[in-house]
């Protein structure tokens, strides 16, 4: 665990009584707001302790410390997967009165499906820092010294098709993530299965894992990022293949659209400016992109809310976008998250090549049908129910290893298919 006091323990301001702890996921934007973070120190006298982590240590140490009361944290970093839980479970404060009672806030300016995502009973239970879908990113002078094209609104074959024409010793044809994790590997993954008509239940809550569509679309990944990924697929993920595509080490990229703020970044990448954005590709499906947003919200164990929302409403506010176009340049500002963000004319300049193509996707995600056939879930590249931490970080652990050729797709799929049989029993028995 890394702790970092940029603002925090009196170290630039003086001696403080009002201390917050806020614990985050280290990404690039993330470690802007630490940096940037004296300004809310200045403004309200509130020192703030950061504690940063890789998202799956986060996403561990951050659950433990809610879910047992245990006070460590007054603001935390989640998603839409864990907020409308825990509002559910009373493990978060509900923040709709104080956006309400916040002149200026306007909450009713967050992209519509990212404040419904992370509500429960119409509420707001965390404020999305920035928000993303997925979409297919290639680097379009490398295509274009190949000869290669795509589609406008590609499928999975094309894009192994072009991945192969692209693949040599030195550049990976594509990037696709392989690190274990419910929130790494199988963020993309999941959709695929989506993609190829697969999902892991049906209505019944009886697993899926062992159907033809599942099969053929986990082993479409493996084998794609076998044959064309890049070098280390099985540890690779969000932050390894940003750095391969912003230094032109891979042709191709698919993830999260708040990539953009590294690739377009002249100062982190080598391709600024010459990046091509597509639809998330399609199969027996389409409109694949995921919805998600890494967001903060107020455990109901701390004993400072009144502290906490004020750093929560500073770091989520228009006037924090504006500081950042400011402070750091308009490719930094965090993406996806306000509406009015496309409006400020810096970033409407230096967004022009993927906004539409984002904003479009997170409008069109829909989380309450993820997959071609019903299902009983809810969620794209998750599924909204309390075991998926547990079950997803089991099924990704052998996806994994079959990426990195220590068990076959088959064997990872029997595995899997009976790690998702004593989740969906639990659900039959539920229902009987």
């Amino acid at each position: 665990m890394v702790a970092t006091g940029c603002s925090g323990a009196g170290a630039l301001f003086g001696d403080s009584d009002r201390q917050i702890t806020v614990a985050m996921v280290s990404n690039s934007q993330m470690q802007d707001a630490v940096e940037l973070s004296g300004q809310f120190t200045e403004e309200t006298g509130i020192d703030v302790k950061f504690v940063t982590l890789s998202e799956n240590e986060a996403r561990a140490k951050i659950t433990a410390s809610v879910a047992t009361g245990g006070g460590e944290f007054d603001v935390v970093m989640i998603s839409n997967y864990e907020a409308p839980m825990w509002g559910e479970y009373g493990w978060l404060v509900d923040l709709t009165p104080y956006m309400n009672d916040s002149p200026g806030y306007d909450a009713d300016d967050f992209v519509p499906t990212l404040k419904s995502a992370l509500s429960y009973d119409g509420n707001m239970y965390a404020a999305p820092f920035y928000g993303e879908s997925s979409f297919l990113m290639y680097n379009k002078k490398l295509l274009a010294d190949k000869g290669v094209t795509l589609p406008a609104d590609p499928t999975w074959p094309q894009v192994a098709e072009a991945a192969a024409k692209l693949d040599t010793d030195n550049v990976s044809g594509i990037c696709l993530r392989g690190k274990p994790g419910w929130g790494e590997v199988m963020a993309p993954l999941n959709t695929v299965i989506n993609a190829f008509g697969g999902r892991w239940y049906d209505e019944d809550w009886n697993a899926q894992f062992d159907s033809p569509e599942v099969r053929d679309a986990v082993q479409f990944y493996v084998d794609t990022v076998r044959k064309y990924g890049q070098p280390g697929a099985p540890s690779s993920g969000f932050q390894e293949c940003s750095n391969l595509l912003a230094q032109g080490q891979t042709a191709m990229w698919y993830d999260a659209t708040s990539a953009v703020s590294v690739l377009e970044n002249e100062d982190e990448s080598s391709i600024a400016g010459d990046v091509g954005y597509l639809p998330a590709p399609s199969m027996a499906k389409g409109g694949n992109g995921w919805l998600y947003t890494w967001a903060l919200g107020i455990p109901t164990s701390s004993d400072k809310h009144d502290d906490a929302w004020k750093f929560i409403e500073w770091m989520t506010s228009k006037d924090y976008m504006n500081y950042v176009v400011e402070k750091k340049g308009p490719e930094s500002v965090p993406p996806g998250s306000r509406l009015s963000t496309y409006e400020i004319p810096e970033v409407k300049e230096v967004s022009a090549p993927y906004s539409e193509q984002m904003l479009s996707a997170m409008n069109a995600a829909d989380q309450s049908r993820p997959t071609l056939r019903p299902v009983p879930y809810e969620g794209i590249q998750f599924l909204a129910i309390p075991e998926f931490q547990d079950l997803g970080t089991r099924v990704s652990q052998q996806i994994s290893a079959a990426i990195a050729g220590q068990i076959t797709v088959d064997e990872a799929l029997d595995q899997s298919q009976k790690y998702a049989e004593v989740v969906g029993e639990s659900y039959q028995e539920e229902s009987q």
